[in-house]
């Protein structure tokens, strides 16, 4: 590999990071890549920016010509601590609680479980952005005894694992030296519950525990029994052994100065004997203008789903790709969206070479950056990009009330390879007008055909002003945008008001509104034959 082509491929954190990996552990046949989370509730935007940071790792690993493995594990062998308001018949489900989440019912019906509903919300979604892990589910491995000799390995160090867990703990939060440590917790085979209490191990496979709720006692069998699992402190260390994972991040709450990452590093060395995987710290996400219809979907939480609607896949992941995960940022629903879209398009033009990068490693950063954000590879022919960006897309699709093959025909130069793509932006871009946007950025053209349509309540000057401006409309196919605008300043000069005026009831005669898009190209796009028919209503 050239020194040139060295330097390219570690301009973007996602390559540095897979660099690390190979540095620390070797040039080997498979790496790990692990990422996970409890299927509480709705899985929300947050955490998926632990599945793409592996996944833009993992695709760093591979574009290296490494063989990777990327698991994501589904900790559904969790207890059911808290009922979300978002899921129907709250009272079956309070029932429910401290039951392991996969034998919680999914109430609205449509999957197995409650684990899996939430499991198939994001499963389901995944592939839409380019994501593909192996899904691991901890319920069904516990429950097939996969775990049988890391828990018997825990058990016979839980003197050892007791002091590791007060290593990083101040005085007034360790366990005394009298306080019995088990490493263990069990759901009681008859009430499923996890309210039970160790009360004997035999040193090999033969656990006791004792149910506080139902009163039931149990001579569990590790090998054979399916109620008894880790708790996560030193489940998690076991199972990067179990896995041999290699790379693995974590919330900055984890991986706060002696929080569980710094615990599972020791607990995976000294009493697994597995070096921790290579890690970093990712922070958390906010939104912004984030519209009550949007987040009432998922019980004040925003999911992909709901990102998806709004931001087409590839800038979906452009957000991820173009910040370091020890970056606090927030997705916007408000008119930032204009800019988040626009800046990607920036980033398009730089790839495909159609905008100059400043030097070399902006032009190799930038274009690393898209080629990580797209679903699949980089296509051939650079996507479509409306002159004007997005926010022209926009006026375009209001002006055409949301009709996409209308705007499509008005454009007249989008190759049939780039169909695809530009309809999906139509329809996330129609989305967020209709859903998100403020106000005073929407607009719908007036139809004097409508049996509701009224005229703009205009002065007598105004309505003059109107009716010279259907004059002009023959030439406004071959006008230039300029000139164009110059006449309707001419208009408004000659009838002696002021240029604002005249702009004002134009908008109110074609949108109803005190405001819109740039006039004089507004119009250019409404075309002659509809503003005729608009503005012939006041002649």
């Amino acid at each position: 590999m050239s020194n040139n082509n060295e330097k390219t491929k570690l301009v973007h954190w996602a390559d540095q990071c897979a660099d690390k990996i190979i540095r620390e552990r070797g040039d080997l046949d498979l790496y790990t890549c692990a990422s996970g989370i409890t299927p509480s509730g709705t899985v929300h935007i947050g955490n998926f920016r632990e599945i793409i940071s592996v996944d833009l790792v993992v695709r760093a690993l591979r574009s290296r010509g490494k063989n990777v493995r990327f698991i994501y594990s589904w900790d559904d062998y969790d207890v059911f601590r808290k009922v979300p308001k978002n899921m129907p018949e709250q009272e079956t489900l309070e029932q429910h609680l401290r039951f392991p989440i996969t034998l919680v019912p999914d109430t609205t019906g449509r999957d197995s479980s409650y684990a899996r509903h939430h499991e198939v919300d994001v499963e389901s979604q995944l592939p839409r952005v380019g994501i593909h892990p192996e899904y691991l589910y901890q319920s069904e491995r516990y429950r097939a005894n996969m775990y049988t000799e890391g828990m018997k390995i825990a058990l016979q160090n839980r003197n050892r694992l007791k002091e590791i867990l007060n290593r990083y703990r101040d005085d007034a939060h360790k366990m005394s030296d009298d306080e019995e440590y088990w490493p263990t917790a069990a759901f009681c085979c008859k009430c499923n519950k996890d309210t039970t209490e160790m009360v004997e191990y035999d040193g090999e496979y033969e656990l006791t525990y004792k149910c506080t709720s139902c009163g039931h006692e149990e001579k569990a069998d590790l090998r054979t029994s399916k109620e008894i699992k880790l708790g996560w402190r030193v489940d998690w260390p076991m199972r990067w052994q179990y896995e041999k994972t290699l790379f693995e991040p974590a919330g900055k709450d984890h991986h706060s100065q002696g929080g569980s990452f710094d615990t599972a590093r020791l607990v995976a060395k000294e009493i697994y004997n597995w070096e921790a995987p290579v890690s970093f710290r990712y922070d958390f996400i906010g939104t912004k203008g984030l519209p009550g219809k949007m987040s009432s979907s998922s019980g004040n939480v925003i999911s992909l789903p709901d990102v998806l609607n709004v931001y087409q896949p590839e800038i979906a992941r452009y957000m991820f790709a173009g910040t370091r995960p020890n970056t606090e940022f927030s997705i916007s629903f408000d008119l930032d969206v204009i800019k988040t879209y626009e800046d990607y398009d920036k980033t398009e033009r730089i790839a495909y070479g159609v905008d100059k990068a400043k030097n070399d490693d902006v032009y190799a950063k930038e274009r690393r950056i898209y080629e990580l954000s797209q679903v699949e590879e980089m296509p051939e022919t650079m996507p479509y990009q409306v002159v004007g960006g997005f926010r022209h897309l926009c006026n375009l699709l209001q002006t055409n009330s949301g009709d996409i093959e209308a705007v499509i025909n008005t454009l007249g130069d989008i190759k049939p390879e780039q169909l695809e793509r530009f309809k999906t932006r139509c329809k996330c871009a129609w989305y967020w007008i209709t859903q998100c946007a403020p106000e005073d950025f929407r607009f719908a053209l007036k139809n004097p055909d409508s049996p509701d349509y009224k005229k703009a309540d205009i002065s007598e000057t105004e309505t003059k002003c109107l009716q010279q401006i259907c004059e002009i409309l023959p030439e406004l196919d071959t006008i230039e945008e300029k000139p164009l605008s110059q006449k309707l300043y001419d208009i408004a000069q000659n009838a002696g008001i002021e240029p604002k005026a005249l702009f004002t009831a134009t908008y109110q005669a074609l949108i109803g509104k005190d405001q819109g898009p740039r006039l004089a190209s507004f119009m250019k796009v409404i075309g002659k034959e509809r503003l005729e028919k608009i503005l012939k209503t006041y002649c």
